[in-house]
C-alpha cells in the first residue's frame, strides 16, 4: 500500500486547521441523544465524516444494515453502547472500536438506560447531515418516500 497523491502543491505548508470547543453545543439535538459534525463530508473534501453520537440514556439506534459506499467506524468515548458486527451483538465500553467496510452489515443501540457516547466516523465523506436531520420527519412519510429516503442516503436495512 502506498500513500494517495498528493492534494497539495504549494511550498511551505499553509494554514488550513479547523478548531472546535467542547462546549459548542450539538448541531442536532434529538428526543434520545445529540449529534455533533466534527468534520462533515464537506469540511474535509471529500475524505470522511467524523460525528459524536450521545445518547441521553432512553433505549435508541438503527437495525441491522449496511452502505454500499462508505465504511463506518465506532469508538466509544462514555458508556456502554451495543454494537453489531453482522453476527454477534457486543457489548462495547471505553476505547472499543469496531470497523465495519463498506457493505458489512452493522447496528448500534444504546440500551443501557445510561447517557453514553460515541464517535462515528464515516469514509469517504458522504452527506450524513442531511440523513440525521432527515431522520425525525420519516413518521411523515409515505412508505415509498422512505424507501427513496433511504436508498438516497445508501442505507440498506435487513
Amino acid at each position: 500500500m502506498s500513500y494517495p497523491p498528493a492534494q497539495y502543491h504549494g511550498t511551505g505548508g499553509r494554514t488550513s486547521a479547523a478548531y472546535r470547543v467542547a462546549r459548542q453545543p450539538p448541531e442536532l439535538p434529538m428526543k434520545a441523544g445529540a449529534a455533533s459534525y466534527l468534520a462533515t463530508g464537506a469540511s474535509s473534501h471529500g475524505q470522511f465524516g467524523l460525528y459524536r453520537w450521545d445518547f441521553t440514556g432512553a433505549p435508541s439506534g438503527p437495525a441491522p444494515h449496511y452502505h454500499r459506499s462508505i465504511s463506518e467506524s465506532f469508538f466509544i468515548l462514555a458508556g456502554t453502547v451495543r454494537l453489531f458486527d453482522g453476527n454477534h451483538w457486543i457489548d462495547a465500553t471505553p476505547g472499543d472500536f469496531l470497523y465495519v467496510s463498506e457493505g458489512g452489515v452493522h447496528a448500534f443501540r444504546n440500551d443501557s438506560g445510561q447517557p453514553a457516547s460515541m464517535l462515528l466516523l464515516f469514509a469517504p465523506g458522504a452527506p450524513r447531515e442531511a440523513y440525521f436531520e432527515g431522520l425525525a420527519g420519516l413518521g411523515e412519510l409515505t412508505e415509498d418516500e422512505k424507501a427513496e429516503f433511504f436508498l438516497r442516503h445508501d442505507t440498506h436495512w435487513l
